[in-house]
């Protein structure tokens, strides 16, 4: 079983460099965001993808492939620290990985941060990786919804990266099993957090073609206005007994030459304001990273509760204006209604009434005012009849007038 590949990457439409670099080989296929600006966040992801070039090979056992894949992130995430003690300017830089590795009719995946794995089977979309993120956990607990997710404040705080931040990181690995007709993509997040996930699945169900499957979805994403870089790494299995990808392809950061040289007046950069992706091109929220802990959880969740309840208070509050808006132009309505005066039956007797003919629901917008003694049977037919199908008039003094024309 082989499969046909494609990577491509793109800066976005905001960013001056990109971050991210992408990997399609024979049997390895790999996306890694990095973070950190321009303290480094290239650096890591090439440091991470030129990592684990060497498990882009053919294996006996998934087993295998699963192992070699753990243990070159492992890797990468101490090369990053040593490379942070020779260039301390790179300190806090971090990146995401996610890769799969394909060995006969398995892949093998291991994943790390927010970039993610789907699968594409039979018209259906999965998505594989689980985010490592704070608003996931949330979502995980119940605490909030996947729509809310999207526009949590904190929906940028990663729980777990690779880099100079956790010597020994909780790498995900897995293996599922595949078939022809799979299409397996992998992307970082300037592709899944702007994209619809339904506009993801139709252009895989659609477009035919590794590389302009790829390149539709990097279009798309600049459609939709990311900001951020964007990668795609996709890999459609088939049975045709082609190499996968030859040459292999490199893209983004990881196909530069590294490059370690800061700016001399740059200010020392803080671990919390790096391992951040900018959702939007505006002022960053001050969220930040911090390695899972349940201390820092516990004070996140608090600091969500807290968010919660003061979104409730507004709800509250905003809801109550509503309603008294609501209640004054109803007063206000009923007011005008009885500025209105007409002539009409009342029984068999003519009466004049305040207010309108209609009625809100269990509400009478009119009232008799003053009933005659003016018999309906005593009027000419025309009369009578103008009577029952009411005569409106301006103003009471009108109402009067109108009553004394009718009595014989």
């Amino acid at each position: 079983m082989a499969s046909n590949s494609a990577a491509v990457s793109h800066v976005g439409k905001i960013r001056s460099n990109n971050q991210d670099s992408g990997y399609a080989g024979a049997y390895l296929f790999v996306v890694a965001d990095g973070m950190g600006g321009h303290a480094g966040g290239d650096v890591a992801s090439a440091i991470a993808i030129t990592g684990i070039l060497d498990t882009d090979r053919e294996y006996a056992t998934p087993d295998e492939a699963e192992y070699a894949l753990a243990s070159a992130l492992v890797s990468a995430n101490g090369r990053m620290a040593e490379t942070v003690f020779d260039h301390p300017e790179l300190t806090g830089m971090g990146t995401t990985v996610s890769g799969i590795v394909v060995v006969g009719a398995t892949v093998v995946l291991a994943h790390i941060g927010d970039s993610r794995i789907y699968r594409w089977r039979d018209g259906e979309l999965e998505q594989i990786t689980h985010d490592h993120t704070f608003v996931q956990r949330l979502v995980d607990s119940g605490r909030i919804t996947e729509e809310e997710a999207a526009v949590h404040p904190r929906r940028s705080v990663l729980m777990r990266v690779l880099g100079d931040v956790d010597a020994s990181p909780e790498i995900d690995t897995a293996q599922y099993p595949t078939k022809p007709g799979d299409r397996w993509l992998i992307c970082s997040d300037g592709l899944s957090s702007y994209v619809p996930v339904e506009r993801i699945a139709h252009e895989l169900g659609t477009v035919t073609g590794a590389r302009a499957t790829a390149d539709r979805l990097i279009k798309d994403s600049l459609d939709h206005g990311a900001p951020d870089n964007v990668t795609v790494v996709l890999v459609d299995i088939d049975e045709s007994g082609l190499i996968a990808h030859e040459p292999p392809a490199i893209v983004g950061s990881a196909a530069l030459p590294l490059q370690f040289e800061g700016d001399t007046g740059r200010r020392p950069v803080r671990l919390p304001t790096l391992l951040l992706h900018p959702l939007k091109a505006t002022k960053p929220d001050d969220s930040h990273f911090e390695p899972e802990s349940d201390t820092y959880l516990q004070e996140l969740i608090k600091e969500d509760a807290r968010r919660n309840r003061r979104r409730r208070i507004w709800w509250i509050v905003w809801t109550l204006v509503i309603l008294l808006a609501v209640a004054g132009l109803l007063v206000g309505a009923y007011q005008w209604t009885q500025t209105r005066w007409y002539v009409g039956a009342q029984g068999t007797t003519v009466a004049i009434y305040q207010g309108v003919q209609q009625d809100l629901g269990p509400i009478a917008l009119h009232h008799v005012y003053e009933q005659t003694s003016i018999q309906i049977a005593d009027l000419p037919s025309y009369t009578r009849s103008a009577v029952k199908q009411t005569i409106g008039a301006g103003s009471l003094e009108e109402a009067q007038r109108i009553v004394e024309r009718l009595e014989p």
